[in-house]
């Protein structure tokens, strides 16, 4: 199931960045991103506001398929280390980097080589310099112990089929005292069997993620404290939008679901 998983989620944001358009319609298969309407699209609309993207690109933000702007919501100091899982394009990583300044640095780790072509290119058209881009497993981060004051990720965990082995590798590697400090997909209860056997609806953030609950004690029993799931946006399946999501569904499936699912800004503390 893992390889599965992992194989289908390359292979559609592969497709995703190289086509540089949303992946949600007839072949949807990740977290959605309109790049001709940045502000409407169900789960990644009206996350950045102009000053936090001020002098990067426009499609910069529009190959960005997360669920939440990580380093909003996460206290960056100057002179720390982020580490972003499942960095895509790099505009969390970017972000980042601006904020802990030029003697801190910003990591972004991702599996797909498309993804992080775009990133490195994306770097050098922002002359951002105090970065690097790993290509790697979130299950498996190339970093060494106690390395890392804060980690971010946008709508990316949900996608792993090894949570445990993700929150395990987040708890090696930030320093005692550091901060896990993520936006991701939470369930607020369980979604029905088709949804989460579904690789695709793995894929597009959507049957890999955690109830709410799940997430806390997950994290609790790595060794994390100071835990708190926030929800940020709860979404609307009834919308005509959301059915390029989860196309195979019926209208009273998605009726069934709606409420389910929603963004969650996700702490806790090593």
């Amino acid at each position: 199931m893992i390889k599965n998983t992992r194989e289908v989620v390359k292979e559609k944001y592969a497709q995703a960045i190289t086509k540089k358009k949303s992946c949600c319609g007839d072949d949807s298969g990740c977290c959605c991103g309109d790049s001709t309407n940045l502000d409407s699209d169900i789960i990644t609309g009206g996350l950045y506001q102009a000053n936090d993207i001020e002098g990067l690109s426009k499609d910069l933000l529009a190959t960005s398929f997360g669920c939440g702007n990580p380093t909003a919501l996460a206290e960056l100091h100057p002179g720390e280390v982020v580490l972003d899982l499942g960095s895509g394009a790099g505009l969390d990583v970017l972000l980042s980097a601006r904020r802990v300044g030029s003697n801190g640095k910003a990591y972004g780790l991702d599996m797909t080589d498309e993804m992080l072509a775009e990133a490195r290119a994306n770097q050098k058209k922002a002359g951002i310099e105090n970065v690097e881009f790993l290509k790697g497993h979130i299950e498996n981060i190339p970093l060494p112990d106690n390395s890392v004051d804060v980690i971010i990720s946008n709508c990316v965990i949900n996608l792993s089929a090894d949570k445990d082995q993700v929150l395990k590798e987040c708890y090696r590697v930030l320093k005692p005292g550091g901060r896990f400090a993520v936006s991701d997909i939470v369930l607020t209860r369980p979604l029905p069997e088709k949804i989460q056997q579904d690789l695709l609806a793995w894929a597009g953030c959507i049957a890999g993620a955690l109830l709410d609950k799940e997430y806390e004690d997950k994290l609790a029993a790595v060794g994390f404290t100071d835990i708190e799931v926030q929800e940020t946006r709860v979404y609307d399946f009834t919308s005509e939008d959301a059915a390029g999501i989860i196309p195979d569904l019926k209208a009273a499936e998605r009726e069934e679901i709606n409420g389910s699912v929603v963004s969650a800004f996700i702490r806790g503390k090593k």
